[in-house]
C-alpha cells in the first residue's frame, strides 16, 4: 500500500514534462504546415520592405550620384535588425488579435493539455523561428543588391548570440502587444509604436552619431531596437563604431525578460477572463 502511494506521487514528476512536449510539438507542427503552405507569400512579404530600402538607398541613389559613401555598410545591420523585430511582432501580435476577436481559435488551443503559459511559449517559439528565417532571407538582399558591396568584418561569436536574442525579443514584444492591445486598435498601435521603434532604432545611423542631439540619444535608450541594431553593427560593421557590448547584451536581456513576463501575464489574463 505504501509502495503504491509513493509510486502515484512520484510518477507525475517524470511523465508531466513529456505530456507537455507532445501537444506543444503538435501545435508547432500545425503552424509549420501552415507556414510551408504560405511560404511564398511569407517570403515576399518579409523581403519587400528591406528590398525597397536597399534598392533606393544603395542602388538607385548611388547610380544618380545622390548616395552617401559608406551608407550601405551602415544599412546592413540596421535593416536586418528592424526586419527581425518587425517580423516577430507581426508573427505573434496579428494572429493573436484575430484569434481573440474573430476566429476564436484561441479557444481550441487552450483546450490542449498544456498550461496557459505553455501556449504563450509555443506562440513565441514559432515567432522566434520565423525571425531566424527572416535573417536568411534579408541578408543576401542587403549584401548583393547595393552598387558597392558592403565592407563587412564579421564577428561570429557576437553574431550567433545577438541574432537569437533579437529573435526572442521580437517574439516577446509581439506577445505583449498582441495581448495588451484592444483588437480594434491594433493598426493604431503599429502606427504609434512599431513605426517610431523602427525610425528611432539606430537603423539608418549609428547610435553614437545622435550625440549631437543629446536628449534624443538618451530617450532612444528606451527603444529595444537600438540594442539589436548596435549589436549587429558590432557583429558586422564594427569599423563605424557601436554601443558597448555590455550595454547591448544587458539591454537585450532586460527587454527580453520584461516583455516575456508582461506578455505571458497579459496572455493568461486574456485567456482566463
Amino acid at each position: 500500500m505504501t509502495t503504491e502511494a509513493v509510486t502515484l506521487e512520484v510518477r507525475p514528476r517524470y511523465t508531466l514534462p513529456m505530456a507537455f512536449i507532445q501537444p506543444f510539438m503538435a501545435m508547432m507542427e500545425r503552424d509549420l504546415r501552415v507556414l510551408r503552405r504560405d511560404l511564398v507569400p511569407f517570403l515576399a512579404r518579409t523581403a519587400m520592405q528591406p528590398f525597397l530600402f536597399v534598392l533606393v538607398f544603395t542602388y538607385v541613389q548611388p547610380k544618380i550620384g545622390a548616395g552617401a559613401p559608406g551608407f550601405q555598410d551602415v544599412l546592413v545591420p540596421g535593416l536586418i535588425a528592424s526586419t527581425v523585430i518587425f517580423q516577430g511582432i507581426q508573427a505573434v501580435a496579428i494572429p493573436l488579435v484575430m484569434e481573440f476577436s474573430q476566429t476564436r481559435e484561441i479557444e481550441d488551443r487552450v483546450m490542449a493539455p498544456l498550461p496557459v503559459w505553455g501556449i504563450a511559449a509555443q506562440k513565441m517559439t514559432f515567432a522566434f523561428l520565423q525571425s531566424l528565417l527572416v535573417v536568411l532571407v534579408v541578408f543576401p538582399l542587403v549584401y548583393i543588391v547595393p552598387v558597392n558591396t558592403p565592407h563587412l568584418h564579421v564577428s561570429p561569436l557576437v553574431l550567433v548570440t545577438i541574432i537569437p536574442l533579437g529573435a526572442l525579443l521580437s517574439a516577446s514584444m509581439g506577445l505583449l502587444i498582441g495581448t495588451a492591445v484592444n483588437p480594434r486598435q491594433i493598426t493604431l498601435v503599429f502606427a504609434l509604436i512599431v513605426m517610431p521603434l523602427t525610425f528611432l532604432g539606430a537603423v539608418y545611423y549609428p547610435w553614437s552619431q545622435l550625440e549631437a542631439i543629446r536628449w534624443l540619444q538618451v530617450i532612444t535608450l528606451l527603444n529595444p531596437l537600438v540594442y539589436l541594431s548596435e549589436g549587429l553593427r558590432g557583429a558586422l560593421t564594427p569599423q563605424y563604431g557601436h554601443m558597448n557590448y555590455v550595454a547591448v547584451y544587458a539591454g537585450l536581456i532586460i527587454c527580453c525578460v520584461g516583455c516575456t513576463w508582461g506578455g505571458v501575464r497579459m496572455f493568461e489574463k486574456r485567456v482566463l477572463s
